[in-house]
């Protein structure tokens, strides 16, 4: 009998039958409010009406048109759609299947365009598990590890981890900009860097917001040393954070974004974005791929796109984001394990630890799992899996987050210190 590998492990037990917005329906026969979204990538909720619309009918259409042998229409209408929405000057984009290959097409752009081999990211950032894109991970040993050697010319600068460093956000800022000049002084000539790449908010890496004065930092020292900022917005963007971009809470425009997840409410695809005087520096034949741009999903993200549009659902992931902080934070209140309670927008996360401020994944794990009898469903994250992150659909209603808030408070107390 042909199984799964044994090495892909479910965060939970349930089996989908159907799918309806904020809720999974198990062929358990139990409904389950779903806040983990597929990792913060069902933006529209499951199965909106208008994405299997669009979807359905390109269906009939053409699946398949592989998008440097001919072109087709939704990957020409998604590429306008999203010029309304990219940072001012970022006017051509590259089309691919996943984050990671994205990822790699950015590193590989901001080598080519600089003539420079070195890329600099942030501990705790999360960009994919390809070879080159995983040896820009640090969220975790887990990712990058026992398949080296690992691509070279990459250099890990600190990250301003307050919570972790048991200092103010100031001061963390203050100590990260200062050794990511330290490492540009000693490690990595500006010379030498291509690029630096970061998370607007950390993913994997425990749902940490990136400050604005360090992203405004790092911005500042890309324009004095000719060094490409790309921005990885795979699962901050789309309207995640309360704003459409991660970045959009920083005074910065990038050079290079990233976006997948939640642009296409499910299905796979991805895209970078550059101006496009920098994206004509890419070597001819260096972009490219048999399934990128695919035109169902290209479709399915121009629908995904109208519908953020038109139900505000931007706004929506703001206001629905401050009643979920404060719903947590209000549990914060009653317990100590809850040692920090962070995010932005529809992208909060708590972090565990135990009495002497350890992190404490064993009392993340048994929450997230307590939630599950509960009816609701949680990821864990963070490189030592202590944190459990919150992310619901940008269409979830305020009734949906108290019935959420309320659930998730039954598997607090139902796990004892």
């Amino acid at each position: 009998m042909t199984t799964l590998s044994p090495i892909l492990k479910q965060a939970t037990p349930v089996v989908v039958d159907h799918a309806k917005g904020s809720w999974i329906f198990g062929d358990d026969g139990r409904k389950y409010l779903d806040f983990t979204t597929g990792i913060g990538v069902t933006s529209t909720g499951h199965c909106h009406p208008d994405v299997v619309a669009a979807a359905q009918e390109q269906v009939g259409k053409i699946i398949h048109a592989q998008y440097t042998t001919v072109m087709h229409k939704p990957l020409m209408a998604l590429t306008e759609k999203l010029g309304e929405v990219l940072p001012a000057g970022l006017d051509s984009v590259y089309y691919a299947n996943s984050g990671s290959e994205a990822v790699e097409a950015s590193i590989r752009l901001a080598r080519m365009a600089t003539g420079r081999p070195n890329i600099v990211a942030f501990h705790g950032g999360f960009h994919g598990r390809t070879v080159a894109a995983a040896s820009l991970t640090t969220a975790g040993t887990k990712f990058r590890s026992g398949f080296s050697p690992i691509m070279g010319g990459v250099q890990i600068a600190p990250f301003p981890y307050a919570f972790r460093y048991g200092w103010d956000e100031d001061t963390a800022i203050d100590f990260a900009l200062k050794e990511l000049d330290y490492l540009l002084t000693t490690v990595s000539s500006p010379k030498d860097t291509a690029g630096f790449i970061i998370e607007p908010v950390l993913g994997d890496g425990g749902y940490l917001p990136t400050p604005p004065r360090f992203l405004e930092g790092i911005r500042e020292r890309a324009d004095r040393h000719g060094i490409v900022l790309i921005l990885d917005e795979v699962q901050a963007g789309v309207g995640r954070t309360g704003k459409f971009w991660g970045h959009d809470w920083a005074d910065i425009t990038p050079d290079v974004v990233i976006t997948a997840k939640g642009l296409a409410s499910g299905f796979p695809i991805s895209a970078i974005a550059a101006s496009g005087e920098l994206m004509a520096k890419a070597w001819p034949g260096s972009q490219g791929g048999t399934y990128g741009g695919n035109a169902v999903a290209a479709a399915a993200a121009v629908a995904t796109l109208d519908v953020i549009a038109r139900e505000n659902l931007v706004a929506n992931a703001a206001e629905r984001g401050r009643e979920l902080r404060a719903g947590l934070e209000g549990l914060q209140n009653d317990d100590p394990r809850m040692g920090d309670v962070r995010g932005l927008g529809l992208m909060q996360a708590i972090e565990y630890v135990d009495a002497d401020g350890n992190p404490d994944a064993a009392t993340a794990s048994a929450i997230q799992q307590a939630a599950i009898a509960e009816d609701l469903l949680l990821l864990t994250c963070g490189s030592a899996g202590n944190v459990i992150r919150v992310i619901p659909p940008l269409v979830v209603s305020a009734e949906e987050i108290g019935i959420g808030l309320d659930a998730f408070a039954r598997a607090s107390k139902a796990i004892q210190a």
